[in-house]
Formats: C-alpha cells, sequence, structure tokens
C-alpha cells in the first residue's frame, strides 16, 4: 500500500513537471526554414520537425511537429511515411478524431505519374485520447503519414492563419 501511495504522489508531482517541460520545449529554438519571398506557403521541414507559417518571405509562426511512424518518403498507401514534395492545401476542416485536419493533396501530378498511392494525409492535431499529454504528443514520430501538432490551440492557430491568408500551398522538405 506505501508503495501504491508513493507512486501516486510520485505520478501527482511529476506530471505537471512534465507538462511545463514539454510546453517549453516545444517553443525553445525553433528555427524557421526558409520562406519564399512571395505568397503564402506551409513549410514542413522534416529534418528539424518544425512548420512554419511563412508569407512574403517571413515567417508568422513555427510549430514542433510528429511525422509519419517510418520517416519520410511516402510512395504508398500503408508504408506510414510522410510525403516530401509540393502539395495543395485544401480548407481545413472538423475532424472527430483530430479536433482540426488540413488536407494535404498527395499525392501530386508528378508523384501520380509515378504510380505514388495513398490518400487522407493531412496536417492535424493530437489524437483527442491522448490532448491531456499536450507538447509530450510529439515527443515521437507517430503518425500514419500525416503532419502533427502537438496541441488543439496549435492545429486551430494553423487552420486560422490558412483561412485568414487563403494559403492553399504546403511544401514537406
Amino acid at each position: 500500500m506505501r508503495i501504491a501511495r508513493r507512486v501516486g504522489l510520485s505520478c501527482l508531482v511529476l506530471y505537471p513537471v512534465l507538462l511545463v517541460v514539454a510546453g517549453g520545449w516545444a517553443r525553445v529554438g525553433l528555427r524557421s526554414p526558409s520562406c519564399p519571398q512571395a505568397g503564402g506557403v506551409v513549410v514542413v521541414d522534416s529534418a528539424a520537425r518544425v512548420l512554419s507559417l511563412c508569407h512574403d518571405g517571413r515567417s508568422d509562426g513555427s510549430f514542433r511537429v510528429a511525422l509519419g511512424r517510418a520517416g519520410v518518403g511516402k510512395r504508398q498507401e500503408g508504408d506510414r511515411k510522410t510525403p516530401v514534395g509540393a502539395f495543395t492545401l485544401s480548407a481545413p476542416q472538423a475532424s472527430d478524431r483530430f479536433g482540426v485536419f488540413v488536407p494535404v493533396g498527395y499525392p501530386n501530378a508528378v508523384q501520380r505519374q509515378q504510380r505514388f498511392t495513398g490518400s487522407s494525409i493531412g496536417i492535424h492535431g493530437p489524437d483527442r485520447r491522448f490532448v491531456w499529454l499536450g507538447h509530450m504528443t510529439i515527443w515521437i514520430d507517430w503518425t500514419a503519414g500525416c503532419v502533427a501538432v502537438g496541441t488543439p490551440t496549435d492545429i486551430e492557430a494553423i487552420a486560422a492563419w490558412v483561412r485568414r491568408t487563403g494559403t492553399a500551398r504546403v511544401e514537406i522538405r
């Protein structure tokens, strides 16, 4: 009984500390990738695991992300990789699982000619079942090929920016 009480008390103290650490980590040391000089585009730097909202050569905000469980370079449905390339973005939509989902037009025309397969790739928040973990949801790559941000607030900010600027492009590098 004493051990269970100590473990419970330790978790009660440790959980808030982890949330603070994760929240701080998600914002510290973010480097924005180079932004294209004209127009609006969402840029995902897969090596740095950073998504930036770029408009006319400057970053309007950056977010840490999780990618596909098997890395990048998607070529086929079910490979659990995040695609690389330039894609269209559709209007953000409500999602029962992720809160907000911003569809990515994968595969693009060139990839379709090369017989790449897959669909339902997007930018989204954490799975609602794990939202209580906050930014800890992006400590590991866990998606089936999408780009995931750490909190509902993050994806809502991205969706609002996409709507406000009319941005319809994403570059995943």
